[in-house]
């Protein structure tokens, strides 16, 4: 489904159609064997699927460029044992595919030594004709930034739940909105432990999305793309 002019979802993805850059983001590698350190009892089998998710996505596109918009892993002060084998592994499967650019994120702390394992460049930004790409987790002052139109983000992990006041599912999804005078969209995270931040009743991380939501559409990620329409259609 196309999202804005030129920019499609895929999946958990996004695809700019002209520029043939697709873009992940939040993998957040490690996350379950973080939660188990905490006590939490969280299997650690998710990455077959997100190994299966990311090989059918590149499937459907050949990309030129892709983007890893920041939180490949999710350790802030180490890399563990599972982050280095399973980090390098989605890297080798995307760098087959195209040249592979790092978004820092706010948990890529100790990116350097995987990126350097596979030769790879870790940016802030990058930003291609009018489109600025960056993880969100604080707002730029470069001038590429302020001379975008459009602004793709992640660190939010937006998720939607949905009642028939029987049974309540949350999903993740898209959102589509305004940042001043800025188109924005914000990506949902490609870790499958967590659907991510309900946007009705959390409170929200990114400082981008510290404003009124209502006009925003809500676009959901499911067994295909759903339009839900705008936020304040929803509450």
């Amino acid at each position: 489904m196309q999202i804005t002019n030129n920019i499609e979802i895929i999946d958990l993805s996004l695809y700019l159609k002209k520029e043939k850059i697709l873009i992940f983001a939040d993998f957040h590698i490690g996350l379950e064997e973080s939660l188990n350190k905490q006590g939490y009892l969280i299997p650690i089998n998710q990455f077959k699927d997100i190994e299966n998710k990311l090989n059918s996505t590149l499937k459907k596109v050949k990309p030129k460029l892709i983007i890893i918009n920041g939180d490949l892993k999710h350790e802030f002060h180490t890399i563990s044992e599972t982050e280095w084998r399973n980090t390098l592994k989605i890297l080798d499967i995307l760098t087959k595919k195209a040249k592979v650019i790092l978004l820092k994120g706010n948990h890529d702390t100790i990116l350097g030594p995987i990126a350097n394992k596979r030769n790879l460049e870790i940016k802030d930004y990058y930003k291609i004709n009018n489109i600025y790409i960056c993880h969100g987790n604080k707002i730029p002052k470069d001038l590429d930034f302020s001379t975008s139109k459009i602004i793709i983000i992640a660190h939010e992990h937006p998720a939607i739940s949905i009642s028939n006041k029987i049974r309540k599912e949350t999903y993740k999804c898209f959102l589509l909105g305004k940042f001043k005078n800025k188109t924005l969209i914000v990506q949902p995270s490609f870790n499958l432990t967590s659907e991510g931040t309900d946007i009705l009743k959390e409170k929200l991380l990114s400082p981008f999305l510290n404003q009124n939501l209502n006009n925003f559409k809500v676009f959901i990620v499911q067994d295909k793309i759903y339009n839900f329409g705008k936020i304040k259609n929803l509450v």
